[in-house]
């Protein structure tokens, strides 16, 4: 495959071609979720674009030289007033989302990834690098808590190309009497009785969120690696706090060589969040329609825009579907797809273009012979479309339709009937309920046939 992969690198805002540290041990580490509350469709658009990151690379390179590494935040504080809000244990709610979470990536035919740590799994890592960071002239501690200092690394800010006056300005940080600088932020914190804690020097308590990442891509990726992942809210501080603390506990002079960042999902033009009460969970969707239509949903816009989420898009999407399973068949292995139509994909995930390819695909396929679709459905797979069989996909269908098959069969006898009469009008009339009914009827060598649409 002799097409190049080029990336937009959130570190200096420009396109670069993609050149791995090391071609046979590639590494991509993406944030993952806080397992404190079922997740939505925001969160669902960065575990499509990484998926399909992911797919590219393997094919690219191959599969045994991409290591993927996606996190479980199961320690925090939103997951502690979480669990209190609900009255659970803390364990009890983690487990509770972890699971939904895994069921949500599977019904958006998402790929495992190759590890998935999980925080609380870490905790000794952690206390590790916090002790090296302290040693190192880094961090400090006081009254039970540790701090990473800010102003000792002078690149602090160069991910989000903003001084740190600026960025905590910008921002909400944490105000504490304990901190040196307004900017410092926290490396362990002291736990109340109720709350998670482990023995460490500083006291019993739990780690700071930024510094979960840090552990746990260097675990599976070592101090430099290929690619870092995640929503752009997380640029400052989350990735912004990662750089400063692994760059100054490993001693290197750089963390993740690229960063990737997608752009949010708006409802009337506003960003999707909790705070604005504005959510949809991936949960809504099942049952209604295929988590494929949700994933082609989700790459309609260039990851890197945002994306307006509507009922119309969803219809879109379906329709489109619909029309792209009528030339379905089953291919086991992706190996043959040319370069020009890897192009949009290969130029920074442009998965709009790669999607105006496909329609031309399936053109070519409704017009072509057995190749032709072999062709497409080998490109839908790759980014994880088509992957479940007609029968399954028109198993979608006939949710929410509220008429048996007894009463359609019934419907059709007695259209059939009133065409006999010449009652055109009561013909007419009939056909137009049955599809108010998601019901599709067609008239062929004087038989009648039907259709969920």
């Amino acid at each position: 495959m002799s097409k190049d992969i080029f990336l937009t690198n959130s570190f200096g805002s420009k396109k670069e071609k993609f050149t791995p540290i090391n071609s046979k041990k590639i590494g991509m580490y993406v944030c993952g979720p806080t397992v404190y509350d079922n997740p939505h469709i925001g969160n669902a658009r960065p575990l499509v674009i990484f998926d399909i990151l992911f797919k590219i690379l393997k094919l690219k390179f191959n599969s045994s030289s991409v290591t993927y590494v996606r996190n479980i935040t199961d320690v925090d504080d939103k997951i502690i007033t979480s669990s209190k809000e609900k009255n659970i244990t803390i364990s009890e709610l983690t487990s509770k989302i972890t699971k939904i979470f895994h069921q949500d990536c599977e019904y958006l035919f998402c790929e495992k990834p190759t590890y998935e740590p999980k925080a609380t799994e870490n905790i000794e890592l952690m206390i590790k690098m916090i002790s090296d960071l302290i040693s190192n002239g880094y961090a400090y501690e006081k009254n039970n808590h540790v701090y990473f200092e800010v102003n000792t690394f002078a690149d602090y800010g160069k991910l989000s190309n903003k001084n740190i006056d600026e960025l905590v300005a910008g921002s909400r940080v944490e105000v504490s009497e304990n901190k040196k600088n307004p900017a410092d932020f926290v490396l362990w914190k002291p736990s109340n009785e109720d709350e998670p804690s482990w023995s460490s020097p500083w006291g019993k308590g739990r780690p700071g969120w930024h510094l979960e990442c840090s552990v746990m891509s260097k675990k599976y990726l070592n101090n430099e690696f290929d690619i870092h992942g995640g929503g752009r809210d997380l640029i400052f501080p989350h990735h912004e706090n990662e750089i400063a603390q692994s760059r100054c506990a490993n001693k290197t002079k750089s963390f993740a060589k690229y960063w990737i960042h997608n752009s949010f999902i708006t409802m009337s033009n506003e960003k999707m969040a909790k705070s604005k009460g504005n959510i949809l969970k991936i949960g809504d969707f099942k049952n209604k329609v295929s988590g494929q239509v949700i994933r082609l949903a989700l790459i309609n816009a260039h990851y890197r825009q945002p994306l307006e989420w509507n009922d119309e898009l969803i219809k879109n999407c379906k329709n489109i579907l619909d029309k792209w399973y009528t030339v379905y068949i089953k291919v086991d292995e992706i190996n043959s797809i040319p370069d020009e139509i890897l192009e949009p994909l290969f130029d920074d995930l442009n998965t709009p273009g790669y999607i105006a390819k496909l329609h031309e695909l399936y053109t070519a396929a409704v017009n072509g012979d057995d190749s032709n679709k072999k062709l497409f459905n080998q490109a839908c797979n790759l980014i994880g479309l088509l992957l479940e069989d007609d029968k399954k996909w028109n198993s979608y269908k006939k949710v929410n339709i509220k008429i048996s098959e007894e009463e359609i069969i019934y419907k059709i006898n007695e259209r059939n009937t009133a065409r006999k009469n010449n009652n055109f009008k009561l013909a007419d009339k009939i056909r137009n309920e049955l599809f108010e009914n998601g019901i599709l009827i067609e008239d062929k060598d004087d038989k009648t046939t039907w259709k969920y649409k």
